[in-house]
């Protein structure tokens, strides 16, 4: 297909490419997307940069090479130079509470498109109060939270609602979604975003911003959410048909934000109406355990481990000891052994069920995570380089960027299947 005419210099920005995220996502760029790109790496060091040029130009010699352009974090006026050149900026330079604003605010004032990788559901909750208007009057579509966290649940419920509507012409009432593998280990920069993520936020922004539908562009008032029985409460543990033996996913609460801001959003944007999940909507995400110990295990280590890291500051400072430092992440011969799965249900809103169909969804991708942030990335620049989306401008998540975003994800290795099943 061919690109949107946009008269910028470039079609694709990827700043941040020396670090590691951006590394993986320049070189899924060189490697998959269409070879007449015109793009350019970022980053502060004209050096690295170069051998990032290097690299692509050994994955792929039939393309266009990228530009180089050097562009401080802290320097808004090679910022803003920089984004006025682009039709489309990734970011993969983070923590973002700490490097991600500017570049953000610049993007939504000159309409150009923004992609990035971030988790930190209160960072996004703030560059939505902040500049969600400027992004709606300028025409930029930008969509944080595109890579590990969240896009794999967000576009895997999506799926799972739209095979309702189409093979039961049905509103998605409960939707779960589990981790049901993972083989990862995570990247310096996620470490060090989990690390000043609880020296950053206050504690109380942090429950605000990550509450179910929290960041919804409208409120739930339904009533309707997942029950708990008082022994998962206790355990964190549960037991559910089709999906196995269950446990606290470490991922549910960033991951429920995007998901529940998703519903919002089908609701509120006129082209995607047809797509809203329905009034009655619950969502939630869990870990599948191997067993009970397991399971009960992983649920007090994490809420522990919370803990710690919010009231005791010298845990963080050890912690920083002994795990990967910005930059850094598992090798090339590790990624070949990585894999994640989710999985998950979404039972439809009918008065009537009698054989309790459901929808039944998958959703796989072998090698590295950080990686398939980079096809999340690459992909979803694609997606808005060549697809007329309707969405206007504004702050959107990844299941926004719809089927054509899924077909492309599919082809590019994260496959997802969704088949009716009787509960």
């Amino acid at each position: 297909m061919a690109f949107k005419k946009h008269g910028r210099q470039y079609d694709l920005v990827v700043f941040g490419a020396t670090g590691y995220t951006g590394r993986l996502t320049a070189e899924h760029v060189a490697k998959a997307l269409p070879s007449n790109l015109k793009w350019a790496v970022a980053g502060r060091s004209e050096s690295k940069l170069q051998g990032i040029v290097s690299d692509c130009k050994k994955i792929n010699s039939d393309r266009l090479p990228p530009s180089i352009e050097v562009a401080n974090i802290d320097d808004e006026a090679q910022l803003e130079a920089l984004v006025k050149k682009s039709f489309v900026v990734i970011t993969t330079v983070g923590p973002y509470c700490l490097h991600g604003e500017s570049i953000f605010k610049l993007c939504a004032e000159a309409g150009t498109h923004y992609l990035d990788c971030t988790g930190e559901v209160p960072w996004v909750a703030r560059m939505i109060k902040k500049y969600e208007d400027t992004a709606k009057k300028s025409g930029a579509i930008m969509v944080p939270q595109n890579g590990i966290e969240s896009a794999p649940p967000d576009v895997l419920t999506w799926a799972m609602a739209q095979h309702l509507r189409n093979d039961l012409n049905a509103s998605t009432k409960d939707a779960v979604v589990t981790i049901h593998t993972l083989n990862s280990a995570p990247s310096g920069g996620t470490l060090a975003t989990v690390l000043v993520h609880f020296e950053h936020f206050p504690l109380k922004e942090v429950i605000e911003s990550t509450k179910p539908f929290a960041i919804s562009p409208i409120p739930h008032t339904s009533g309707a959410k997942p029950q708990n029985s008082f022994l998962q409460s206790l355990l964190g543990v549960t037991s559910l048909p089709n999906l196995g033996l269950l446990t606290t996913s470490i991922a549910g609460k960033t991951d429920q934000a995007v998901v529940t801001r998703t519903w919002g959003l089908l609701h509120e944007i006129p082209s995607r109406k047809k797509e809203f999940y329905g009034p009655r909507f619950t969502w939630c995400e869990y870990f599948k355990a191997r067993n009970w110990l397991h399971g009960i295990a992983i649920h007090f280590a994490l809420a522990i481990g919370s803990i710690l890291l919010v009231f005791v500051p010298p845990v963080r400072s050890l912690v920083k000891r002994f795990v990967y430092q910005p930059g850094e992440g598992v090798s090339r011969e590790e990624m070949e052994n990585e894999a994640v799965e989710y999985r998950g249900t979404a039972v439809p809103d009918l008065e009537s069920n009698p054989s309790q169909k459901q929808a039944f969804g998958r959703a796989w991708f072998h090698g590295g995570l950080y990686m398939l942030t980079g096809v999340f990335l690459a992909q979803g620049a694609l997606t808005i380089l060549e697809d007329d989306l309707e969405l206007g401008g504004g702050l959107f998540t990844p299941a926004c960027l719809g089927q054509k975003y899924l077909d492309r994800m599919n082809g590019a290795g994260f496959k997802v299947e969704v088949k009716t099943i009787e509960g």
